[in-house]
């Protein structure tokens, strides 16, 4: 099989070493790619968002299979493109990643298929509406969730403690919004195959969003995560999935926007069960570098299956290990990070037993050496028997590698 794999960050690198390990793959490419994907791919100049040029690449490479990373590209339409001109894509249409590409269709979907959700409401850019959601978060006090009703690169949340936090948070995302209820619990992100009505479980994991240790700073797009996630095992992953993504899956196919591709359901375990928080249309990042580095099995056939609507016909297996995913951030990260510092000390992290070095937010440097390009730049993420050891190990490896501007997070796993 010939492959494209759209997108250069973390997850992109995670699914290329993956994709790559397969006898069935003859091509990978990657657009754009980045230095560590350069390592089992043959990267190319593109944007990940430019979907006319990676269809037409993928017409003229021959391409048998598009594998999307990241949301944008599906939410403009890629799957939709790639269908068009006969090419297979493990993702879904452009009228099903509206349930990434807006918070407020995702509630609608919820409410409709009773799936249980935080109490919501959305305000749109019409004249007056700034000010009736400023009233209605001082109406309802805080804590409370303000969301950007779009895509945000996960960082479009602000969970505020306070209303006046809150209406900052307002006025910065600007409209639409969507204000919601906070739900109090422990915050996973299960993930699923899904085609048409019919979901099949690939696993779960536990994201850090927040910046600072103890849950303290702005959201991020994610700090770190542990794979599988402590009191969510196989069967609660597997009755959430009743709960949170099959009745989705139904409502979607009875509007005629059937879902196919990789589902990814933040939900909060609550006193009261699972609650949906938000749907995305792909993988999670940094949650696929420390769920794929566990799977025994071979991904690629299993994607392929997915494109052509043979859902379970290769299933996925996954090693009993746990695993735990280390964000390198540059100072600065989510607002303005501070880019161009050189990075040292990848080969000496990847020595450390069980550590794998995803590249993210890099490249290479005039004398070929690496420099740090984007706010998450790199993530380790380490394989153990145990969370702790692989805790430990994910630590030892983070502390071989330097540059002048990073910075990470000494909570993950605990």
């Amino acid at each position: 099989m010939r492959v494209l794999l759209v997108g250069g960050g973390g997850r992109e690198h995670a699914l290329a070493r993956a994709i790559a390990r397969s006898p069935a793959l003859t091509r990978l490419y990657a657009a754009p790619g980045n230095p560590g994907i350069a390592e089992v791919a043959q990267c190319v100049d593109l944007k990940a968002g430019d979907v006319a040029r990676l269809v037409e690449f993928a017409k003229r490479e021959g391409i048998d299979l598009v594998v999307p990373g990241p949301e944008a590209p599906l939410v403009a339409g890629l799957a939709d493109a790639c269908a068009q001109a006969g090419i297979a894509c493990a993702g879904p249409s452009r009228a099903a990643a509206r349930l990434e590409g807006s918070k407020a269709f995702t509630k609608e979907i919820a409410n409709a298929a009773t799936i249980p959700t935080a109490r919501w409401k959305r305000f749109d850019d019409r004249p007056g509406a700034e000010q009736k959601a400023l009233d209605w978060v001082a109406q309802q006090g805080a804590p409370i969730v303000i969301k950007a009703d779009g895509l945000a690169g996960g960082k479009g949340v602000v969970v505020a403690q306070s209303v006046a936090e809150a209406q900052e948070a307002v006025r910065r995302l600007g409209l639409p919004l969507v204000i919601e209820e906070c739900l109090t619990g422990s915050e996973v992100s299960l993930f699923a195959f899904c085609a048409g009505e019919e979901a099949v479980l690939i696993g779960a994991a536990r994201d850090h969003k927040r910046l600072e240790d103890g849950d303290r700073g702005p959201n991020t797009g994610g700090m770190g995560a542990v794979c599988p996630p402590p009191g969510f095992d196989r069967a609660a992953q597997e009755k959430a999935l009743d709960l949170t993504v099959r009745p989705m899956l139904r409502e979607m196919a009875k509007r005629g926007t059937p879902f196919r591709g990789v589902i990814f359901a933040g939900l909060m375990l609550t006193e009261d069960g699972p609650k949906l928080i938000e749907y995305n249309v792909r993988f999670g990042d940094p949650e696929a570098e420390a769920l794929l580095p566990r799977l025994t099995s071979d991904l690629l056939p299993a994607l392929r299956d997915l494109a052509g609507d043979r859902l379970g016909e290769t299933p996925l297996a996954f090693s009993d290990e746990a695993a735990v995913s280390l964000v390198l951030a540059a100072r600065g990260y989510p607002e303005a990070p501070r880019k161009g510092g050189v990075i040292t000390g990848l080969e000496a992290a990847g020595a450390v037993e069980g550590v794998t070095v995803f590249q993210a937010g890099t490249r290479l440097g005039e004398n070929g050496e690496l420099v740090a390009d984007g706010g998450r730049v790199l993530t380790l993420c380490a394989v153990a028997p145990t969370a702790e050891e692989a805790r430990a190990r994910a630590y030892e490896a983070a502390g071989r590698i330097n540059w002048d501007d990073k910075v990470l997070r000494r909570d993950i796993g605990l």
